[in-house]
């Protein structure tokens, strides 16, 4: 039951917003689905943790305690990011930057997206969850246009073709999985169910699912934003909408990652070797370095903060590649510190950025001043961000960077120098936006700050204290996948 409301709710809040996304009260109609969804999902949380592992719909669909976090995590920042959504798009219809036709499409296609990352994470079938990232890019590449601007619907076609050509290499790597499978499970549709596969994974061969492993990492790494198949995200991330900005960072890279590991996780029983996990360390590695290094060049704030969701998603993944129970839980809990943590920024740069009519760094001056609540928003935001204690991410990043000195110690320095580089390029340039002297007037509309400071405290209290159910929720995450 609670599977048929989280997925059925904001694929009809979609469809009723295609046909009325264009009245005034239509934010507040997206905001209850997303609420409805959100509640759903808690539902669905609280039920796979009092019974355990949940499969249902013929095995179609499977919950377990890995994925059911990412569902929670998925649900809550949708719910926030339609409430920061009102406002802020009500600003850009009163400046005539989007049209009625333009509001309808962006809410619509909200839900629709909520709805693809939903089904992604909660299918059971490797086939279904290939067509919901498939989907996903669909739906978020007419978002990323919204705007219209020659700059807009490059950055949109950019995205198209990447993630196309990189979900094509998705669908060439499900292929060979299914091969691999259908020799051990036989033809039909279970050959492609994960729990079935993962039952013999031991099974599986070794050479083809090697291949499979190489193709899906490719092309779920294209969404995941891994260097050197990342050019498309700095782009979508900077001419898109601030709320979509917020979703990308904040949900998408978390989903095409968790394809990844759900992959990894077989193609490590099939080979009883690290290859799997070398690649993803690699990869993580590579985006790490590369995204530290790129993200003092930025002249753009957003095009800035989407290098630095790079640059966590790159730690992420190579802690996935370490693997074991403790850099798995360190990846669990970093994804959720970042996608709060990121959002929340995105939340108070789009604010900043209409209150100002730039997103150019330079530009943007004495916030603290104009606005304390923005100011302070995105000077929070930036030193969670940063890795500075107490917040969530010094306790993920600390816990990933020990056990990196102790299982993979040559990593460890470019790791470091890594986030140097980055702790130094971000710092340096959002301290003068948010203290530097300015004279800029009010914003039309008060600017929806409460979802930030949410966030915020969230993470806040999980680098102080991670609740006792909460710790054991990743514990078993990581049992799991680790």
């Amino acid at each position: 039951m609670e599977i048929l409301v989280l997925l059925g709710t904001p694929l009809l809040g979609g469809a009723a917003l295609a046909v009325l996304g264009g009245r005034r009260w239509a934010p507040e109609l997206g905001v209850a689905s997303s609420l409805v969804t959100f509640l759903a999902a808690a539902a669905l949380t609280a039920r796979v943790i009092r019974d355990g592992p949940l499969t249902t719909f013929a095995g179609q669909f499977f919950i377990d305690p890995f994925n059911v976090v990412l569902v929670a995590l998925t649900a809550f920042v949708a719910l926030t990011t339609a409430l920061f959504s009102r406002p802020y798009m009500r600003i850009e219809a009163d400046r005539g930057k989007i049209k009625a036709g333009a509001q309808r499409l962006f809410h619509a296609m909200f839900q629709v997206f909520s709805f693809t990352m939903l089904l992604a994470l909660t299918t059971n079938n490797m086939g279904i969850l290939w067509v919901a990232m498939e989907a996903a890019t669909l739906s978020t590449v007419l978002l990323v246009s919204l705007y219209r601007t020659p700059e807009a619907i490059e950055a949109a076609w950019k995205y198209f073709i990447l993630c196309s050509v990189g979900i094509a290499q998705a669908l060439f790597g499900t292929i060979l999985l299914y091969f691999a499978a259908e020799r051990v499970l036989g033809t039909g549709g279970t050959a492609l169910l994960w729990t079935d596969l993962n039952l013999v994974k031991s099974q599986l061969e070794p050479t083809v699912m090697s291949l499979a492993f190489v193709f899906l990492l490719v092309g779920y790494g294209t969404k995941v934003g891994l260097v050197p198949v990342h050019n498309w995200l700095p782009d979508a991330h900077a001419e898109g909408p601030t709320p979509i900005s917020a979703v990308l960072s904040g949900l998408l890279l978390n989903v095409a990652l968790y394809a990844v590991v759900r992959c990894k996780v077989l193609t490590d029983g099939a080979l009883g070797a690290p290859f799997a996990g070398n690649l993803m360390m690699g990869f993580g590695l590579l985006s790490v370095v590369v995204a530290a290094f790129l993200l003092s060049r930025q002249r753009d704030i957003k095009r800035m903060f989407a290098y630095s969701s790079i640059e966590h998603m790159g730690l992420i993944t190579f802690a996935f590649g370490m693997g074991g129970v403790a850099a798995t839980f360190g990846a669990l809990l970093h994804m959720t510190m970042h996608s709060l943590t990121k959002s929340a920024i995105f939340f108070a740069v789009g604010h900043a950025a209409q209150k100002t009519g730039t997103q150019i760094m330079d530009d943007i001056r004495g916030l603290i001043r104009t606005n304390p609540t923005i100011g302070w928003g995105l000077m929070l935001g930036t030193i969670a961000i940063l890795g500075i204690p107490p917040f969530g991410v010094f306790a993920s990043e600390f816990i990933i960077l020990t056990t990196a000195m102790r299982e993979q110690p040559w990593a460890t320095p470019f790791l470091l120098i890594g986030l140097a580089v980055a702790f130094a390029a971000i710092f340096g340039k959002v301290q003068p936006m948010v203290f530097g002297e300015t004279q800029l007037p009010r914003l039309p509309h008060p600017p929806a700050l409460v979802p930030v400071f949410v966030h915020l405290a969230l993470v806040l209290m999980m680098g102080i204290f991670i609740p006792p159910y909460l710790a054991a929720w990743y514990r078993q995450a990581a049992a799991l996948i680790g």
